[in-house]
């Protein structure tokens, strides 16, 4: 079975981790640039001061995404690059950038898929009480209307926000990501609520403003169950699982960032777990959240299998002694890729669309002068055989987007992980296409059709 006809094969990536030109053309700071600065705060003392200076090799690098045969490339706008204070004035330099790469894109028959956020955080907002702010959704909303003005008569495909999961939790509760804060439950389920809120506000700003028809999505972390036979019992406490808090102060919870947007209300039993330390919840901020959306992103890479307990109920299975695990040390279950989007399209009746999935590996240039990386191509082979299961089993998925299509900066931890199709030299911002972008070109040609368990 091939995928269906108009799948996007893509491939990802975000702003601060690949741009570079941290202070050039006016571009204003963003906490991640801050969070550069601390000492001990990122792998060896690396930043995305460089990264892989794509604010100046966009044409070489939508030139070699073209000659994979990329449908679609998913990528986020810098907020300060465009507004470097995050309110007022506008950096015309700054939002030029974009608008040349959008046209690339289009002329090299490549459809951009723009995420408005993707983690890097104006500084001079943060300084104003940041997304602990109550006018922080209406920030998030000017800076939607700028960007929609003026990339919309080309871009049809927006995405809002990217795994907020990961910048509320990791940079606002565990402190490991950026701002680096570490902030009681309370303050994290108050800025839980604004962030919701920017969405909604954003999604409205792009209904109202765009330029012709656009596609409007989101793209949170998918925390997914994997039930350990396709036992009846076994399926259903994964889906329970999948979709319950079970956990007290857990900010991965899937129903508490979905909810709210799809079904336009919080989950019963996280509004009881967090009783007591909720801000103030009225109709009026589900109505803004709750906005209407043509698709569900979701950013898979891993699954945990469980199985029904003696009470139905789902219980860990651990995995066996020796399992394969990628260079970030995350286990490889490819049947997340089936078992998610199913779970998810069951619930919330949106198409799917797999706005992340790949894997850290160790590879590097060889004596040859390629890039050899058989692990990349089985891992990603395994995972797109368990999505076509899904497909066959009547799930509604209309793209697949790799992370990343090139090597670039992760975060914390500096350049120490590749995730990417392209090899990235740092030091002399060379690009080798590895095995795996060859491999992945000859998919994209068949749509799936040469896919082999």
């Amino acid at each position: 079975m091939a995928f269906p006809n108009g799948f996007v094969w893509g491939g990802a990536t975000a702003s601060y981790q690949v741009e570079g030109g941290a202070r050039e053309d006016g571009k204003g700071p963003s906490v991640w640039d801050m969070m550069c600065r601390k000492e001990g705060a990122i792998w060896s003392g690396q930043s995305g001061d460089v990264a892989c200076d794509h604010y100046h090799r966009y044409q070489e690098d939508v030139a070699l995404w073209k000659g994979i045969g990329l449908k679609g490339y998913r990528f986020s706008i810098s907020w300060p690059r465009v507004l470097p204070a995050g309110t007022g004035a506008v950096n015309p330099k700054g939002l030029d950038f974009y608008d040349r790469l959008v046209d690339e894109l289009v002329a090299a028959g490549i459809a951009p898929y723009v995420t408005l956020f993707h983690w890097d955080y104006p500084l001079e907002l943060y300084y104003r009480g940041g997304w602990l702010h109550p006018d922080s959704p209406a920030w998030f909303a000017d800076y939607a209307t700028v960007v929609v003005e003026k990339l919309s008569d080309r871009v049809s495909q927006w995405m809002t926000l990217n795994e907020p999961q990961c910048f509320v939790g990791l940079g606002h509760r565990d402190g490991v990501h950026a701002p680096g804060d570490k902030l009681a439950f309370r303050e994290i389920l108050r800025m839980t609520h604004h962030v919701l809120l920017a969405h909604g506000k954003a999604v409205q700003v792009i209904r109202a403003r765009s330029k012709q028809k656009a596609h409007v999505g989101y793209a949170p972390v998918g925390q997914v169950k994997v039930p350990a036979t396709s036992d009846r019992r076994d399926v259903e406490a994964a889906r329970q699982a999948m979709f319950s808090i079970t956990e007290p102060r857990n900010y991965w919870s899937n129903t508490w960032w979905m909810d709210p947007v799809i079904l336009g209300r919080y989950p019963e039993d996280g509004l009881k777990a967090y009783a007591g330390e909720l801000p103030e919840i009225g109709d009026r901020d589900l109505q803004t959240m709750c906005q209407p959306l043509d698709f569900f992103g979701v950013n898979i890479y891993q699954g945990q299998t469980v199985r029904a307990g003696k009470d139905g109920r789902a219980e860990p299975v651990g995995l066996p002694t020796g399992y394969a695990l990628t260079a970030f040390h995350w286990p490889v279950t490819p049947g997340a890729l089936q078992w998610g989007p199913r779970f998810f399209q069951e619930r919330y009746r949106l198409p799917i669309v797999i706005t992340e999935n790949g894997m850290a590996n160790v590879d590097w240039v060889g004596l040859d002068g390629k890039v050899h990386d058989p692990q990349r191509i089985d891992f990603t082979g395994r995972y797109l055989l368990e999505l076509e299961k899904a497909i066959a089993e009547g799930v509604d998925v209309r793209g697949y987007f790799h992370w990343s299509i090139m090597d670039n900066f992760e975060w914390a931890e500096g350049f120490r992980q590749r995730f990417g199709m392209i090899h990235v030299d740092y030091v002399t911002q060379k690009r080798t296409l590895k095995d795996s972008a060859e491999w992945y070109k000859q998919v994209i040609v068949a749509n799936g059709a040469n896919l082999k368990p």
